[in-house]
């Protein structure tokens, strides 16, 4: 038996919870726009421990660091570049804590989210350059603790590649989630059996691979059961969804999802073959416990149908329905304010 506490839990239990959304709990914890959430980990650490806590109690098995933006092209955006490895370690550190008083197994997830920039062939960044910096990011989340890494919100192969290849550097399992918010494909144009193909196919394979943040609920289950015919019979697939599609209204943002809803994901989820279910942008500790609760003794049923699916969650939202998906800890799903500088900068919420 393997002495990595995820690794076991996955061999001892038929799935696990994954927590919800960083950056919206921040946000309700005074965080403001344009924020470097890494950050709070210093100067904000009991806040940051307040949100791991608030998911440890609503039955989190798995529990995500602040360290989403933590890479240094990122933290170049605040002039915290030098930063990386200190703020991750910090970030880790925070939930290991919260994690080792829970009084139940919790693993601490290090939480490596994109660069912001595109790679070769389409940008300038470099495989290399890439790997190194992720690499620094996810020496400072293991050095504090953290069990493994996990890789979220990935649109191209390029970045994807070097992203698991400079968290491999750790010997730590890995898990790599891609996002498919753009007609069924990531913004980089990947589909989701292409995404598990490409996955499997690096030099060292993710441990668990899937899909996370969206369009809501409903086209995250479509991506999950958009991998079936590429998984393989032992695959651990991973479903995080957003908690629906943000909404601005009275001078902040609401998501449309609630934990009845969340609850039907969970399930439709596990139907459709995730082992690991959680929430992303919008999922508080009251809709992570409803995702809980309602995976309880659950026993998965058949693969559901697109018409099974969108009757119970509802039909897909179009892009023209919400904000620009930005993403991350540190905002909802909208635009970074001052932060774009014309890419598409993500911010898992």
């Amino acid at each position: 038996m393997t002495d990595n506490l995820f690794l076991k839990l996955m061999a001892e239990r038929d799935h696990l919870i994954a927590d919800g959304a960083m950056g919206t709990n921040l946000f309700a914890r005074g965080l403001q726009s344009g924020d470097a959430p890494e950050l709070w980990n210093v100067d904000h650490p009991d806040r940051v421990a307040s949100v791991h806590q608030e998911f440890v109690d609503a039955g989190a098995d798995i529990i995500l660091t602040n360290s989403f933006g933590g890479n240094s092209f990122r933290l170049k955006l605040h002039n915290a570049q030098d930063r990386a490895y200190e703020l991750c370690k910090r970030a880790a550190e925070i939930a290991r804590e919260v994690a080792d008083k829970a009084g139940r197994p919790v693993v601490v997830a290090g939480s490596i989210g994109p660069t912001g920039e595109l790679f070769e062939p389409v940008g300038p960044v470099t495989f290399e350059d890439g790997k190194a910096a992720f690499a620094e990011q996810a020496r400072g989340l293991v050095d504090g603790g953290a069990d493994i890494l996990w890789i979220e919100t990935i649109s191209s192969r390029e970045e994807s590649a070097a992203a698991v290849a400079g968290a491999a550097t750790t010997g730590k399992p890995v898990v790599s989630t891609m996002t498919f918010d753009t007609v069924g494909r990531t913004m980089m144009g990947v589909t989701p059996a292409d995404a598990y193909r490409h996955l499997t196919s690096l030099p060292v394979a993710p441990t668990a691979i899937g899909a996370n943040c969206g369009l809501g609920a409903t086209e995250n289950v479509l991506s999950i059961l958009g991998m079936k015919d590429a998984v393989s019979p032992d695959a651990i697939i991973v479903a995080k969804a957003n908690c629906g599609v943000p909404e601005f209204k009275n001078g902040a943002f609401t998501y449309t999802g609630t934990p009845e809803l969340m609850a039907d994901y969970a399930r439709l989820a596990r139907d459709s073959g995730a082992r690991i279910i959680g929430g992303c942008c919008g999922t508080t500790g009251v809709v992570l416990k409803a995702i809980h609760d309602a995976l309880e003794g659950y026993v998965p049923g058949e693969a559901p149908t697109m018409e099974a699916i969108v009757e119970k969650l509802g039909p897909l939202a179009g892009v023209t329905d919400r904000p620009a998906h930005g993403h991350g800890h540190g905002a909802p799903c909208a635009p970074e304010g001052g932060e774009g500088g014309g890419r598409r900068r993500r911010r898992r919420g």
